[in-house]
């Protein structure tokens, strides 16, 4: 345990020295706390202690931004009827936040606390927007002051800080010291009194009244590492604070303590365990993210970003996550690219964008930012890469345009729906779409252009929905993406544009139309008005970004394979979603869009399972009964004989109660998934069937099926895809077994184990 300077009227000591298991020493009263933490007990993964790293002084306590908390009973006065009112009170702790909670309702994210807001009673030490932070107090007579960090001493991310909040009654003070110095002060009556507030817990990492998002998550935790927190019935001198942090500075050579990014970052390996998580498909760390987005090669790296919570497995807060890689299909995990900064430019919220590169050839990030004090609340931003100026061979840093570079104004688009720039340059310049819609009718994506990257002329539509003819186009479409395709077999020059619509009436799919680009005018003109789907797998394979990459001259999108589940299921699991695999998209030789995953996936490829060629269904079901898994890759052809509905049962028992079917039905000419036998988990989601129209025009089914514990994606003749998932209660739904309303026969079928990418 750590040495005390000074132990009078220390009231509560967490040295955090443990270093491993689920509890906490308070060395005043000799008490272990109970560490609350998602995986102290795991309902899909192995349990798991909460986080100990190496701390300012021994060991500390990392707080995951969501689940982790202590709460410490406190005895409020003597046995005596002893006071209920302090003259004095400090609080020393070291801090080094990993992430800044967005302030909900005005309300601090806790360090530590124990208040009650509504009788105004008790303290609260926490940390706000942008890393600002405050102590509040309580006062006898009812009155709450709040002392708040000036501009310039917020607490730095991924750094120990020293933090200290002193209260003295007597003398009529409150005070806040960052790394042993004073920063604020404020003055009280002389004689105040702080009004302790009774059956009340002292709370470490959680507000007393923190805010209930989606019945689950509670807001306001803190998110980072805390160390060698006291709390103190006594007003501590300037002396005393100081005194203190250089205690800790000289255990460290006279500096202050370093923390180590690897000690602090989001860990994936709690989760690495998961029987539903994803193994080879590309996932944040651990909480919550949603599209993917702004793919881009750079010096013999592929980076992807991705709408980002770090706090945890809930919509709040977006940040850009970022991950590198050298092949598309093995991914590093690199720290949080773009994150809300106290600017005017993107304070509220970093949202999609996209990549292109500058004059110089060096990359660039266009991105929606957030801004609620503006109206529209969004506009387009830029950030650039720091590469040409330290090396930065990963991109880990980027630098933000100061002023927002496109502000949506009345008459262009939907006033206030503007955003997800698309941009891409060519030998006259650059140009952009940006997702909105036309007031009073349909989405649209809105054409922009630029002769120098930074000053944009607004070009009109690019192309706009017939909300009448086609309801479910929406309102408003997001995240447009534009491709060239190459040149059909008359020479004509044909383009891709993908859009996702939302808003009312919306079906929140990747819709695409294939056409021409009208350069003069900036417009598209598709060849047949009605879209079309890639995935017809509801809602699963959504949020569209692409790139055309310059080392093999594809047109390769990413989308996110959204979870399916229940905001409680989310919290138990820690991890929200995941990103599709790569697709290649392709203009084939009839004339219709061509879909394949990318061929570097077969580098994931472990021991092949079973080859079989030209055998009856009852056939390859005897050979397949030795074939389980949750992580496999199916190649299979099925003639369809006598049977009009037929394909293949995965994730199967061995009696049958859960499976999940995907099949093609002939005389509907529709790829269907059936999952009303997938899961008996009473708080799963998946169930039904679901599915979309494919024209086979008399060719056999040929699957390409794609196996990775709760996602399914099977692509379909090269032309559709469809993407579900599943979540099987038993552990034993791991067979696999062809299925037909006819005899057929099974033309070809090879499977593979897959190899985790982690």
């Amino acid at each position: 345990m750590s040495e005390i300077i000074d132990n009078h009227g220390l009231m509560m000591y967490w040295a955090f020295d443990e270093g491993t298991g689920a509890t906490a020493l308070e060395s005043v009263s000799q008490v272990k706390d109970d560490i609350q933490y998602v995986f102290n007990q795991a309902e899909f993964t192995e349990p798991s202690p909460p986080q100990w790293r190496q701390g300012a002084m021994g060991n500390g306590l990392l707080f995951d931004g969501y689940s982790t908390y202590i709460a410490h009973p406190v005895n409020v006065g003597a046995s005596d009827g002893g006071p209920k009112y302090l003259s004095a009170l400090s609080i020393g702790v070291w801090v080094a936040p990993r992430s800044y909670e967005w302030g909900e309702g005005g309300k601090l994210a806790a360090l530590v606390n124990r208040y009650n807001a509504d009788r105004k009673q008790g303290y609260l030490l926490g940390m706000f927007r942008h890393g600002s932070w405050s102590f509040q107090v309580g006062l006898e007579g009812g009155d709450w002051k709040e002392l708040w960090s000036p501009e310039g001493y917020e607490l730095p991310k991924n750094e120990w800080s020293y933090v200290n909040a002193v209260f003295d009654g007597d003398q009529g003070e409150i005070k806040l010291y960052l790394n042993g110095s004073e920063i604020a002060s404020a003055d009280l009556p002389r004689g105040s009194r702080l009004a302790e507030a009774a059956d009340t817990d002292v709370l470490i990492g959680k507000n007393n009244h923190s805010t209930l998002l989606a019945e689950v998550f509670s807001l306001h935790m803190f998110s980072g590492m805390l160390d060698e927190l006291k709390i103190y019935d006594k007003a501590l001198s300037a002396e005393e604070v100081a005194a203190s942090y250089r205690q800790v500075l000289d255990s460290h050579g006279g500096v202050r303590p370093q923390l180590k990014y690897d000690d602090i970052k989001l860990d994936r390996t709690p989760l690495l365990a998961d029987r539903h998580r994803p193994q080879y498909h590309v996932s944040p760390p651990a909480h919550w993210m949603n599209e993917p987005h702004a793919p881009i090669y750079f010096d013999g790296q592929y980076h992807l970003f991705y709408q980002h919570n770090p706090l945890g497995p809930f919509f709040h807060q977006i940040h850009w996550g970022h991950w590198v890689s050298k092949d598309l299909v093995h991914w590093r995990d690199l720290p949080v690219a773009l994150a809300p900064e106290k600017d005017q430019l993107a304070p509220d919220g970093i949202w999609s964008g996209s990549a292109a590169y500058d004059a110089d050839g060096l990359p660039v990030l266009f991105f929606t930012a957030g801004n609620d004090s503006a109206s529209p609340n969004q506009s387009v931003a830029l950030a650039r890469s720091t590469y040409s100026a330290d090396g930065d061979p990963d991109l880990v840093r980027w630098t933000k345009h100061p002023e927002p570079l496109i502000v949506q104004q009345k008459g262009i688009g939907a006033f206030g729906d503007f955003r997800d720039p698309f941009v891409w340059k060519d030998d006259d310049g650059w140009y952009a779409l940006v997702g909105s819609g036309i007031e009073g009718g349909g989405g649209a994506a809105l054409a922009f252009a630029s002769q120098d990257m930074l000053n944009w002329t607004y070009k009109g539509p690019f192309f706009e929905a017939d909300i009448q003819k086609f309801p479910y186009l929406g309102p408003i479409w997001e995240l447009p993406v534009f491709f060239p395709l190459g040149s059909d077999k008359q020479g004509v020059s044909k383009y891709l544009l993908l859009v996702s619509p939302v808003g009312k009436g919306a079906d929140v799919e990747v819709f695409y139309w294939m056409g021409q680009l009208d350069k003069q005018n900036l417009s598209f003109i598709p060849d047949q008005e009605e879209p079309q789907l890639i995935d017809v797998g509801d809602f699963h394979f959504t949020g569209p970004s692409g790139m055309v990459d310059p080392k093999t001259g594809r047109n390769i999108v990413f989308t996110i394979a959204q979870g399916d589940r229940t905001s409680e299921l989310e919290y138990k699991s820690g991890w929200a979603h995941n990103g599709g695999l790569p697709l290649s998209v392709y203009l084939r030789e009839d004339g219709r869009l061509g879909i394949e995953p990318i061929q570097e996936l077969q580098s994931l490829r472990g021991a092949k399972r079973l080859s079989l060629r030209d055998k009856s269904l009852a056939e390859a079901n005897v050979l397949l009964g030795d074939v389980q898994g949750d992580m496999l890759e199916i190649h299979l052809e099925i003639e369809p004989g006598s049977a009009t509905q037929f394909g293949i049962k995965v994730r199967k028992s061995p009696d049958g109660e859960e499976e999940t079917l995907l099949y093609y039905d002939l005389k509907q000419t529709m790829l269907l998934a059936d999952r009303t036998k997938t899961t008996q988990h009473p708080g799963e989601k998946c169930s039904g069937v679901q599915g979309g129209k494919l024209e086979l025009l008399g060719e056999n089914l040929k699957l390409h099926v794609y196996l990775d514990r709760s996602m399914v994606e099977a692509y379909a003749n090269g032309l559709k895809s469809l993407t579900t998932r599943v979540y099987p209660s038993r552990k034993d739904a791991l067979g696999l077994e062809i299925w037909g309303d006819g005899e057929l026969l099974v033309k070809s079928m090879e499977i593979w184990d897959m190899q985790s990418i982690w």
